[in-house]
C-alpha cells in the first residue's frame, strides 16, 4: 500500500496582539491561544526559539496544549545563523538541543535554519555546518550532552529514536548555485521554498519533504494571497505530495531529485502583520484537500465560538 504524504499547513508564531478578536475569539485568554491554534491547524512554526533560549518546561507546556497529531516546526537560534554565522557552532548547537525541544517527541517537526540577507554561500562553511546537524533524536541527545553550564534541564531520555528533519532558508542570491543544492541533497536537508518579493524563491527539491514559507505575495510579512495565488500554491502542494515536481519556478540546479511516491509537505504563512496568515492558511487547507480529495485539516473541532470569560 502506497503511503500517503503528510501535509501540514499552518502559521508562523501565534502570539500576536492584532489577531485577538479577529482570529482568536474575543475574550479568549492569552494562555489559551496556542490551544486554539492547535484546534485550528495541524502545525505551527515556533519563532521564540530564534530569538532566545527556551526552557524544557516551555516545550512541555506547549506539547500539553495541542492535540496528539499536532507538530511544531522549531526555528533554530539566530545566535548560530546571524551572530556566529555558522563559525564554531558545535557548542551553540549542543546548547540548543539541550533546551528541551527533544522532549516534544513525536510532536517535534522540522527544524528551520534561517540565514540573514547578507549571508553569502560558502561551500566549506556550509558543509561543516550540515555535518554537525543530527538526523535522529539519539544523535541530537549525544550532541546536547556537550552543552555549556546554564543550558539543559537534566538528563535527556529518548524512548523512541525518531528522525529529525532540517530545512534551510536562504536570502542571498549567491545560494543560487548547483553546488549548494548538491550539498543539501548529500545531507538530506530541505531547501525552504520562500515566497517573497525580496529574496530568491527556489523550488529545488533536496530532501524527502518540502518546506514552504509564504511571507506575503506583494508586501513582505503583510500582504495576503488572492484566491488565484492560493490556487497556484494548492496545486504545487498537491504535486509535491505525490513525489514529483511542479512545473515552472526557479531552480538552482538542472539535476532532478530522487524519485519518490510521496513527500511530506509543510507550509507556514508568515504574513502576520495584517492578520492575513490564519485566513490564508485555512483557505489553502481547504483548496489542497479538495484537490487531493481527502481531509488534511485538524482532527479536533475548533474551540467553541462562545468566548471564555476573563475574570
Amino acid at each position: 500500500m502506497t503511503r500517503k504524504s503528510d501535509i501540514r499547513i499552518g502559521i508562523s508564531g501565534w502570539s500576536y496582539a492584532p489577531w485577538r478578536g479577529k482570529f482568536y475569539p474575543k475574550g479568549l485568554p492569552h494562555k489559551r491561544e496556542l490551544s486554539f491554534v492547535g484546534e485550528s491547524f495541524r502545525s505551527v512554526e515556533v519563532n521564540g526559539t530564534f530569538y532566545g533560549s527556551q526552557r524544557p518546561k516551555s516545550f512541555a507546556r506547549w506539547a500539553d496544549e495541542v492535540p496528539e497529531d499536532f507538530v511544531f516546526a522549531i526555528k533554530g537560534p539566530r545566535y548560530i545563523t546571524h551572530t556566529r554565522r555558522l563559525r564554531d557552532v558545535e557548542t551553540p548547537l549542543a546548547n540548543f538541543f539541550a533546551t528541551g525541544l527533544l522532549g516534544l517527541g513525536k510532536k517535534l517537526g522540522p527544524i528551520l535554519w534561517q540565514f540573514p540577507p547578507n549571508f553569502k554561500f560558502d561551500v566549506e562553511l556550509m558543509e561543516a555546518f550540515l555535518k554537525l546537524l543530527p538526523h535522529d533524536a539519539r544523535a541530537a541527545a549525544r550532541l546536547a550532552r556537550k552543552h555549556e553550564q546554564g543550558f539543559g534541564g537534566g538528563k535527556i531520555r529518548i524512548e523512541t529514536n525518531r528522525r529529525l528533519r532540517h530545512a534551510i532558508e536562504i536570502r542571498h542570491e549567491s545560494f543560487i548555485s548547483p553546488d549548494f543544492i548538491k550539498l543539501l541533497r548529500k545531507y538530506r536537508v530541505a531547501l525552504v521554498c520562500a515566497d517573497t518579493v525580496d529574496w530568491p524563491r527556489l523550488m529545488d527539491v533536496t530532501a524527502d519533504f518540502i518546506y514552504c514559507r509564504l511571507h506575503g505575495s506583494k508586501e513582505l510579512y503583510a500582504s495576503g494571497y488572492s484566491a488565484r495565488a492560493l490556487g497556484d500554491w494548492a496545486r504545487r502542494v498537491s504535486v509535491w505530495s505525490r513525489g514529483v515536481e511542479p512545473r515552472g519556478g526557479d531552480r538552482a540546479s538542472v539535476k532532478k531529485p530522487r524519485k519518490r511516491t510521496a513527500r511530506d509537505v509543510y507550509v507556514y504563512f508568515d504574513n502576520d502583520m495584517k492578520v492575513k496568515a490564519p485566513r490564508d492558511a485555512k483557505a489553502l487547507v481547504e483548496k489542497v484537500g479538495k484537490l487531493l480529495k481527502r481531509d488534511i485539516g485538524p482532527k479536533s473541532p475548533p474551540v467553541a465560538k462562545q468566548p471564555t470569560r476573563v475574570s
